[in-house]
């Protein structure tokens, strides 16, 4: 199962990557090779855990010498998978697929015995799970109780999809050999690694998320339409989600349980990040801030190449997928287009990852006469772009702290963004008092509101004095609370105080 890009077991930080980094750009990948190349002084591992191998290409980073172990898996890979073979069970097991089943869909405390690997690779096995009797038997029970009105055969593959990678998973746990602190990115099917690792070893375990992972999913599961709601018209009440999806939900939500009570410390990017983690039930004691951080000294270079003048052009440097929400980006152009017609909108970041939704978004571009104003640049280099930039903008659904605002703050770029994750803080200041005197660093306008977003882009772009006021703002805000240094010497004491308590481990 699996295979290596690099191997070693001599590892002091081992990060668990589901679906970033190496072989997707920005984001959370670019946070994780921040810390790498950042911190030489600590010898890295990977664990990449992906969908499916089809789902990527080749890896999109060079690799770092310190980045001493990469492995990679596939969570919903066929070949990971036992072949087919009929499995009967003991009565025993169905009790123990009903509680393990109940675990993850209410916030019952998770017992000590589902906290270690044996129980997922001895006691309830991947096999028994599959192909067992008595699965089959738990199946048939939970449908005709919870949605018999349903299609049985998506609530079989719902029930079956879900726990898959639980096994793979545990088996991945119980091979990893050679690390001293084990740092997931997020809770999820990484966080249910990191907890089974440190459950079954007593290993420090890290955990930093950058969204609410929990709330990202929920926000995916609405918006999938790879999950058909069946009911009828008059089964149907407002705000109501169908049971499949509350499935996945509930799933999720155990899987977050699992990885707050394993982890120590849980860190979080902003303050409401935190006050969110400690709802979803992190202890508070637990949990404290840490910001993300930018080169600031290596994008002063790119403020030095901006033109006197302010350009027009409006960037949203992203991936093109719905939780972006580049349709709306797209629709406030043509608001801001009427008004001053030379604008322009560019559209910077790859559109692989959803390829019907970037046609879509191509289509609206067509639809609205904006072939001239708004253009699709793919993946580029930020530096090249930003000196072109009168405004950056965000207009995501759901965001973490995005570091590309940083960026853009430190290039000299003010933003407008959709009211979500940190960007508030970013750009109206909240770490401290101080940090609010600032003053305004750009607009925050509610999300999906096309028109909020192009009154705002119009303000910018026609009121010179304001916006060197916000560029200004932004230039202190980012070297006062956001550089890089900062950031970086915030996690050496992190590992560092983690390296110690593996010490202690290790000698007792």
């Amino acid at each position: 199962m699996g295979f290596y890009v690099r191997r070693s077991e001599n590892i002091d930080v081992l990060i668990l990557a589901e679906g970033t980094f190496p072989y997707v750009k920005g984001g959370v990948s670019t946070w994780i090779y921040q810390l790498i190349t950042g911190l030489k002084e600590f010898k890295f591992g990977v664990v990449f855990l992906g969908s499916r191998p089809e789902d990527y290409g080749r890896i999109k980073y060079e690799l770092p010498d310190n980045l001493v172990h990469l492995e990679v898996h596939f969570l919903f890979s066929k070949l990971e998978r036992p072949p087919i073979n009929p499995v009967t069970g003991e009565d025993k097991y169905l009790t123990m697929i009903r509680e393990l089943h109940r675990w993850f869909r209410t916030s019952a405390d998770f017992p000590d015995y589902a906290k270690g690997l044996e129980f997922y690779n001895r006691e309830l096995s991947q096999e028994l799970f599959l192909y067992g009797d008595v699965s089959w038997e738990f199946i048939i029970e939970n449908y005709m109780k919870n949605c018999p009105d349903q299609s049985f055969v998506d609530y079989f593959w719902t029930v079956r999809n879900i726990h898959i990678p639980v096994w793979i998973v545990s088996k991945i746990a119980s091979q990893i050999r050679g690390f001293k602190v084990v740092h997931s990115p997020s809770t999820g099917y990484a966080g249910f690694l990191g907890s089974l690792i440190s459950f079954s070893t007593g290993k420090p375990f890290i955990l930093t998320e950058h969204g609410i992972y929990t709330r990202e999913r929920k926000i995916d599961l609405l918006n999938a339409d790879w999950i058909e709601d069946r009911r009828t018209f008059l089964q149907k009440e407002l705000g109501e989600v169908d049971y499949l999806r509350q499935i996945w939900v509930k799933f999720f939500e155990g899987l977050g349980r699992f990885s707050y009570e394993a982890a120590n410390p849980i860190i979080s990017l902003f303050e409401k990040a935190r006050q969110i983690q400690i709802s979803y039930g992190a202890s508070p004691e637990k949990t404290k801030v840490i910001p993300n951080g930018v080169d600031v000294k290596g994008l002063r270079e790119v403020l030095k190449k901006r033109k006197k003048e302010i350009p027009k052009v409006i960037s949203l440097i992203g991936r093109v997928v719905p939780i972006k929400d580049i349709k709306t980006f797209i629709k406030a152009m043509r608001i801001v287009v009427n008004s001053i017609p030379d604008a322009e909108g560019w559209i910077v970041g790859p559109e692989d990852e959803d390829p019907d939704y970037a046609r879509e978004c191509h289509f609206l571009v067509e639809t609205l006469g904006l072939e001239n104003n708004v253009k699709f640049l793919g993946f580029q280099n930020i530096k090249e772009i930003l000196p072109k930039t009168g405004i950056l903008t965000l207009t995501s659904i759901s965001e973490g702290m995005p570091l590309v605002v940083i960026e853009g703050f430190a290039a000299g770029v003010p933003a407008v963004t959709t009211d979500v994750g940190s960007c508030r803080q970013l750009i109206y200041g909240g770490l401290d008092e101080e940090d609010i005197k600032l003053g305004k660093a750009g607009e925050v306008v509610p999300i999906a509101n096309p028109s909020a977003l192009a009154q705002a882009y119009i303000k910018m772009l026609s009121d010179e004095e304001y916006w060197r006021k916000c560029q200004k703002t932004a230039l202190l805000r980012v070297e006062r609370y956001y550089s890089l240094e900062r950031f970086l010497d915030s996690y050496r004491n992190i590992y560092r105080e983690a390296l110690e308590v593996w010490q202690e481990l290790a000698l007792s």
